[in-house]
């Protein structure tokens, strides 16, 4: 079997290499605040605000949704509309912004009312919109045409899953020979490789590609185009989202199908751990809780259990243990291990379930909420605050993911002195310590996570070894400055083949 690259296996040392010094530009479909669904919207907020707080030229370009029209009416047009040739068609775009203070990324907006002025992100409880591929290649196609206006020097594009996933395609293929193209480096950072965007061989002229792409070395998949395997081909460079994710994505069991092309890339391609925002991760200081606390301090930790024991409807105990989980309602999560184990109804605990999704996890958590009320509660209607109020008042989080690339929610709850409960896998492996910040298992059986369960119940016994596990979790620095200072290092990596390329290329052009 061949070796691994150590830029797979370990995260890039701080300190050590150059870091870039041109302007990065993100191109994303979800940006928190404007518009968020799951992780997505937070990782690449925290990337871009960071570095743009260090000093770095910052843009970052979504599409401009209904969302963001209704939720943000002081975002206003910063050009004159323009046209957008894709292919045999030619559609009209506007450029948006919303004017940020001077240590914030430069946020802009893609106006396109038949594309984005739709109820949903990617589609409706029906399913997802059958025109996505063009929705997003004339969202990725329109930034790049209009790109030279806010960054005519040196820039390189940093592409945020599938959905962005097609301009470093285009760059290099339907772009490729404008002079500034060629000069502008491409970074594609796969946050979740479940999704990919297939679409049929015969969409690839809908989206002004040719039918050449179609190769197995480039865009073809089983038969189907697939537009993620496209930016990885066609990106300078490729990250992902955890080390551990790095390792998985080469494998049989953790590609997705896409284990060759990962393998492929060899070093351009590393994984780089998210990062929190401390800023609103701090329970020292979180507007949403009632009761402040610090390592210091635990006593308000105490009195946010109370509070959320009470505003649940569940007995006000300090000595029964109380999990929390919140997270999306799907098969990743680790539902189905969840409620195999049978073990919610059986132990002597209380249990807190927050988040939206699949019916089928919501009717399953309601009926078990239904049979125990004063143990059981259950919130299908996810917010901020409560996720907030939700990790303060919890012993421990629940997070028993199939697949986790990086995941956020670990983090935060050792943040918040919530002891996690996780499966070895992406981020998970990378971010908790067994036994000491948390709880880690490996099989995906229920009987693994309940006996990390018991595991997690044996420490609460005792008070005090379990607060200096709390303690311990606590301090562990979860922040996106080492991230951003690594991702820095990968833009530079990408910008010096990019210039290689294009003096290649010059000098095969003179006389």
């Amino acid at each position: 079997m061949a070796t691994e690259p150590a830029s797979v296996l370990e995260p890039i040392p701080a300190g050590n290499g150059r870091e870039y010094e041109g302007t990065v530009v993100h191109l994303a479909s979800e940006y928190w605040p404007y518009a968020r669904t799951g992780g997505l919207a937070e990782a690449v907020r925290g990337i871009a605000r960071y570095q743009a707080a260090a000093g770095a030229e910052t843009l970052v370009f979504l599409p401009l949704y209904r969302i963001i029209r209704e939720g943000f009416p002081e975002i206003e047009p910063c050009c004159e509309p323009f046209p957008v040739s894709i292919g045999a068609r030619t559609e009209t775009a506007r450029i948006y912004r919303r004017h940020t203070p001077p240590d914030q990324p430069t946020v802009y907006f893609v106006e396109h009312d038949g594309y984005f002025d739709r109820d949903g992100l990617y589609g409706t409880d029906s399913g997802s919109y059958p025109d996505n591929h063009l929705r997003f290649s004339f969202f990725c196609k329109a930034v790049l045409q209009w790109l030279p206006q806010v960054s005519p020097g040196p820039t390189l594009i940093h592409a945020h899953d599938w959905h962005a996933a097609l301009a470093p395609v285009y760059l290099r293929t339907v772009m490729a020979g404008d002079r500034h193209c060629d000069g502008v480096g491409s970074v594609l950072t796969v946050h979740n490789a479940g999704y990919q965007g297939h679409i049929g061989r015969e969409a690839l002229p809908e989206i002004g590609l040719p039918d050449s792409l179609f190769s197995w070395n480039y865009m073809e998949w089983y038969g189907r185009a697939n537009l993620l395997k496209g930016g990885l081909v066609f990106a300078d460079m490729v990250t992902t989202v955890s080390p551990t994710h790095a390792r998985e994505l080469r494998t049989r069991t953790g590609g997705f199908g896409l284990q060759e092309t990962f393998n492929d890339l060899q070093d351009h391609f590393v994984g780089i751990l998210n990062g929190i925002d401390y800023d609103v991760w701090d329970p020292s200081s979180d507007r949403w809780l009632e009761f402040p606390f610090s390592v210091d301090d635990l006593s308000g930790k105490a009195k946010c259990k109370a509070w959320l024991q009470e505003k649940r409807g569940l007995p006000v105990d300090p000595e029964i243990p109380l999990f929390g989980m919140t997270a999306r309602l799907a098969e990743q999560k680790g539902f189905d291990i969840l409620l195999q184990a049978g073990m919610i109804p059986r132990l002597d605990a209380q249990w807190i379930f927050l988040g939206e999704g699949e019916r089928r996890y919501r009717d399953a958590l309601q009926a078990l909420a239904d049979q125990a009320p004063d143990r059981i509660a259950v919130h299908f209607e996810f917010t901020e605050p409560r996720e907030h109020q939700l990790l303060a008042g919890a012993d421990f989080l629940l997070m028993p993911s199939l697949y986790e690339p990086c995941g956020l929610t670990q983090m935060r709850a050792q943040r918040y002195g919530a002891l996690p409960i996780v499966r070895r896998v992406g981020g998970l492996a990378d971010t908790v310590e067994d036994r000491i910040t948390g709880f880690v298992f490996d099989e995906y059986q229920p009987w693994a996570l309940e006996e990390a369960v018991h595991y997690a119940l044996d420490l609460y016994k005792d008070r005090t070894s379990w607060e200096n596990h709390v303690r311990e979790a606590m301090t562990r620095d979860w922040g996106w400055e080492r991230s951003v200072h690594q991702y820095q290092r990968v833009y530079h990596q990408a910008a010096e083949a990019r210039g290689a390329f294009v003096e290649i290329h010059r000098a095969r052009s003179r006389p």
